[in-house]
């Protein structure tokens, strides 16, 4: 009886020890830090952001980039924005579809507000829409609805729209949509003082301007009877 009692807590003893054994340790940490990771990895670059809560501070400070499509183009400078991260190898496109009902895409998209620029208020609540409005809508449509973009956020405004520089390959490379609406005459550099965001590109930004007025592109071939978008926005919905 006592050998076999001796046996018993020989075996007991092992078995505590087995759990300190050095490859026991290394497999546990292995394990416990992959799941850190991994959770890191799923948190900062493969968790869809389906709103403004979402967002953590930390994105709009450090220039985090963000892939996703464009589901529509709402006005000449905004548009809304379904994040598809990890792109192709996490399956967006082939194993994971992009929701097409505008009822599941109106809680699941970002509202964009194009960041350093201002394009034609077209019109609201009754107001007179301005020149070029329709053609500042019709060429954002078009040159970026139902594409693939990214996006850089810097700011979410008081209409809980993300300010943000966006970006879409074209064949002859990378294209700052701002910058381009800028060259063609159908926005201008943004005019407010507060909210306004341009990341590093102000003076590039001002001098898109500056081109587009001398060679009297899109609103600026109305001469002296342009009305800035800012201009606007103080008749007709501040009354100044």
């Amino acid at each position: 009886m006592a050998l076999i009692s001796s046996t018993k807590n020989s075996d007991v003893q092992e078995e505590n020890i087995s759990f300190l054994h050095p490859k026991v340790i290394l497999l546990s940490a292995g394990i416990t830090l992959t799941t850190i990771l991994s959770f890191k990895l799923y948190r900062q670059y493969l968790r869809p952001i389906r709103s403004i809560l979402d967002l953590n501070p930390k994105m709009l400070e450090n220039n985090h980039k963000l892939r996703g499509y464009v589901t529509r183009v709402g006005d000449g400078d905004n548009f809304r924005f379904y994040h598809t991260p990890g792109g192709i190898f996490w399956g967006w496109g082939w194993l994971k579809k992009i929701p097409t009902k505008r009822s599941i895409l109106k809680n699941e998209t970002l509202m964009i507000r194009l960041c350093g620029i201002d394009a034609p208020e077209r019109s609201h609540f009754g107001k007179p829409a301005q020149p070029f409005s329709e053609d500042a809508l019709k060429w954002l449509n078009q040159y970026i609805n139902k594409r693939k973009v990214t996006i850089i956020p810097y700011s979410i405004d008081q209409y809980k729209r993300i300010v943000a520089k966006c970006f879409v390959w074209k064949w002859n490379g990378r294209k700052d949509v701002s910058a381009e609406m800028l060259r063609n005459g159908i926005a201008i550099v943004y005019e407010g003082k507060v909210g306004a965001e341009f990341g590093d590109n102000e003076d590039w930004y001002r001098n898109l301007e500056k081109r587009a007025k001398w060679f009297k592109r899109g609103i600026w071939s109305l001469g002296s009877n342009l009305m800035t978008p800012g201009e606007y926005k103080k008749v007709y919905y501040r009354g100044e």
